[in-house]
């Protein structure tokens, strides 16, 4: 598998460079190193921000918010803008982020939004500033904080749209129509548990009834894919794929075989084990039967086995 590029916070297990002088060792991150390349940053300290420091929070001002250090007075939205811009418009090759949480600078969501520098009052919710102009920039990438990692579903998403983001770089790079085809044949089974809508636009992107030219066949099969991996699959979607490769074994079955991986397909559409259980026993089966269709399918290796958790903060989720 090609590497994808993550821009990662530099307090997550990196550097001890949180507002307090402390460091983040998350695990997720940690289980990573070996599967990607991280380009790691802190945006407070970037902007001249000293560790440890006094805390920086946002705060409206005149209708428009601003990201202030209550202490000393100092208003370092401009600095932090134009951090955010000159460095993610600087970057290439970037698969996805995973930032801290709740953070002032790079909380994806959930950062507190004060009403005014004091103490007290109500607080809403929004995005810190690096974490917006990111979004901003890069609207069809992964970024995810170290917090909603934690959760099933959205780890799984992320795994899977970083590995397949970065692969399809690679192949792009290159402008090899036999590799584009071959990369969308091995995720045939992934697409459609993705988007059945859009699986249908990239074959006929790859179809190329108009003939375009490589370079324009290559835009629309990225904007497709943009599409394709906006949103994580519904366990419905997931389903429908798990039955349909079922079927290309189903007839080799006992019958009290089939009757035990229906019976766990069935658990995981109850929310009572997580999607990789029910995947397992279909690729078990698809490896015991030599399924040569299916063997190469990405439906049932998105990304390193290594990285598959059993794990997450307590809440099964579809």
């Amino acid at each position: 598998m090609i590497k994808p590029t993550i821009v990662v916070s530099k307090c997550l297990g990196f550097e001890p460079c949180r507002y307090n002088g402390g460091m983040q060792n998350d695990e997720f991150v940690k289980k990573l190193h070996n599967y990607v390349d991280f380009i790691a940053v802190c945006p407070e300290v970037e902007i001249g921000l000293t560790t440890p420091r006094d805390p920086i929070r946002i705060v409206q001002k005149k209708g428009s918010i601003c990201l202030v250090q209550p202490k000393t007075g100092i208003d370092v939205s401009k600095s932090m803008y134009e951090f955010s811009n000159e460095f993610l418009t600087s970057l290439s090759d970037v698969d996805g982020f995973i930032l801290k949480s709740r953070s002032p600078s790079c909380g994806v969501k959930d950062v507190k939004i004060y009403p005014s520098e004091e103490k007290g009052g109500g607080s809403s919710k929004g995005k810190g500033f690096f974490a917006a102009v990111a979004q901003e920039k890069f609207p069809h990438l992964a970024i995810e904080d170290e917090g909603r990692l934690k959760d099933f579903k959205i780890r799984e998403h992320f795994l899977t749209k970083i590995f397949i983001l970065s692969e399809f770089r690679d192949i792009n790079k290159r402008k090899s129509l036999k590799e584009l085809v071959d990369f969308h044949s091995r995720n045939k089974l992934l697409f459609m548990a993705y988007s059945q809508k859009y699986l249908k636009i990239l074959g006929n992107v790859l179809g190329n009834n108009d003939k375009k030219s490589k370079e324009e066949v290559f835009k629309l099969y990225e904007e497709g894919l943009q599409g394709l991996l906006a949103r994580s699959p519904r366990y419905t979607s997931n389903i429908n794929v798990l039955m349909k490769a079922m079927g290309f074994f189903s007839d080799k079955l006992s019958h009290n075989e089939k009757g035990f991986i229906l019976d766990t397909i069935e658990k995981y559409r109850t929310g009572n084990v997580p999607f990789s259980v029910p995947l397992y026993v279909i690729k078990s089966n698809v490896v015991r039967f030599n399924e040569e269709r299916l063997l190469d399918q990405s439906f049932f290796n998105p990304y390193p086995q290594e990285l598959v958790e059993m794990r997450d903060s307590g809440k099964l989720v579809h």
